[in-house]
C-alpha cells in the first residue's frame, strides 16, 4: 500500500502538522498522567481505523513500559481487569468522544461525570484537547491511506 499522496514531505502539510503537533506537545506535558494519554490515542486510532497511528501509539507505549497484555486488551477494555477506574473512565470518553457521529447524544453525562472523578479541570480540558488532536492525526492518515507498521519510536521527534 501506498500513501496517496507524501503529506509528511508537501510544505503546506508539514505548516498544518506544526500547529497540530503544537497542540498536541502542549497535552503530552499537561499533568495528565502519560499511560493514559496513549491509551487513549490507541483506542481512538483503532476506532477509526487508523493503522499508522495505532501502530505508532502502541510502539511507543511498548517503549515506555506498557505491557503487552494490556496493549491487546485495549480493544476490549470493558472486557479486561488490567485497567484503573481512571483510565477505563478515560476510554469512555476517548470512544464517545471519537464515536460523536455515530450516536445524537454525543458524550454523555455519565461519562463526563465518571471521568469528572478521576480528572481535574485541566487534565479534562487536556484530554477533550487529547481526542480532538488524536482525531486530526487520525483522519489526515486515513484519508491519505498512510501505510502502517514500519513507525519507529522517536522518529517524527
Amino acid at each position: 500500500m501506498e500513501p496517496r499522496l507524501d503529506y509528511f514531505g508537501n510544505p503546506l502539510a508539514g505548516k498544518v502538522l506544526r500547529h497540530i503537533n503544537s497542540a498536541s506537545k502542549l497535552v503530552s506535558d499537561s499533568t495528565l498522567p502519560a499511560t493514559v494519554q496513549e491509551l487513549v490515542k490507541i483506542r481512538a486510532s483503532q476506532i477509526n481505523g487508523c493503522g499508522f497511528c495505532t501502530d505508532m501509539h502502541t510502539k511507543d507505549a511498548a517503549l515506555a513500559g506498557e505491557s503487552a497484555q494490556r496493549l491487546h486488551l485495549v480493544a476490549a477494555w470493558r472486557e479486561a481487569k488490567v485497567f484503573t477506574e481512571a483510565e477505563r473512565a478515560a476510554l469512555e470518553l476517548a470512544e464517545q468522544g471519537t464515536r460523536i457521529a455515530d450516536a445524537a447524544a454525543g458524550v454523555t453525562d455519565e461519562a463526563w461525570a465518571n471521568a469528572g472523578k478521576h480528572f481535574d479541570e485541566d487534565q479534562l480540558v487536556a484530554l477533550m484537547s487529547l481526542l480532538a488532536v488524536i482525531n486530526a492525526y487520525n483522519r489526515i492518515n486515513v484519508i491519505n491511506q498512510q501505510p502502517a507498521g514500519d513507525y519507529q519510536p522517536g522518529q517524527f521527534g
